[in-house]
């Protein structure tokens, strides 16, 4: 469980989060959706604490996050998973040297002890026989799986997700949707997932914040949007739908 308590957020004296709480709850699929600008991306980043907050407080279970110190801090930081909106994969490293980054890093593994684990989450986003490809001979597709993989490694408590379908097509991206989905349910990680795609909401949007102008404009389900009595969300999703769309018909 993550919580978010009156968070506010600015940058040169222009706030850009004005006092939002959420709570994102373990093994469902959290969203925030947003237009481009609307400060849903510094909501992500101060939650995984990569902006600090000019007030409130953010939870990690009971823990005050933004409060402890750097040492307590980074010790929470090694239970959380990143999946960057580009994949953010080392070009010079293959797929396992990849994978396995976080395991060299944060622990004592023997390196038979880092291949099975580099093979088990491989083999968990349904690659095999990959490890020693390079970034630059798989598609964009198996690109998230590796980044995926990687962020499963060290078996995180919690996964942040910054726009994970950006670039791939519909059918990839219905792919990547349910794979981070199934991870969730699978090993009760509590996910927050940074999108515009309209199909991700409608596909995995179990819980759903959308941010308008820095603050929380709505809170529902996937099964609540398409009924929701808000106009600034309607118009957004009407856009977002509409865009979709064009980028579909030029693929």
């Amino acid at each position: 469980m993550i919580r978010a308590e009156h968070i506010v957020k600015s940058f040169d004296g222009r706030v850009v989060l004005n006092d939002i709480s959420a709570d994102f709850a373990p093994g469902i699929t959290n969203l925030i959706i947003g237009q481009s600008g609307s400060g849903k991306t510094v909501l992500l980043k101060s939650l995984v604490g990569l902006h600090k907050i000019d007030s409130g407080n953010i939870y990690y279970n009971d823990v005050c996050f933004n409060r402890l110190p750097f040492k307590e801090r980074k010790a929470i930081r090694e239970e959380v998973g990143m999946i960057f909106q580009g994949g953010a994969l080392l070009d010079s490293s293959n797929v396992e040297e990849n994978v396995r980054l976080p395991l060299d890093l944060f622990t004592t593994m023997s390196m038979s002890e880092k291949r099975d684990r580099v093979n088990f989450c491989l083999k968990r986003v349904n690659l095999g026989d990959v490890n020693h490809l390079y970034p630059a001979e798989i598609s964009g597709g198996m690109i998230k799986r590796v980044a995926i993989a990687r962020a499963i490694v060290l078996n995180p408590k919690y996964l942040f997700c910054d726009e994970p379908n950006s670039g791939l097509d519909p059918m990839t991206s219905v792919l990547i949707d349910n794979l981070i989905q199934e991870i969730t349910q699978e090993y009760n990680i509590t996910t927050i997932i940074n999108t515009h795609d309209m199909n991700s909401v409608m596909e995995i949007g179990e819980h759903i914040i959308f941010i308008h102008q820095g603050q929380k404009w709505w809170e529902g389900t996937k099964h609540d949007i398409l009924h929701a009595d808000n106009r600034e969300l309607n118009d957004f999703v009407f856009a977002s739908a509409m865009a979709k769309r064009a980028r579909e018909v030029e693929m």
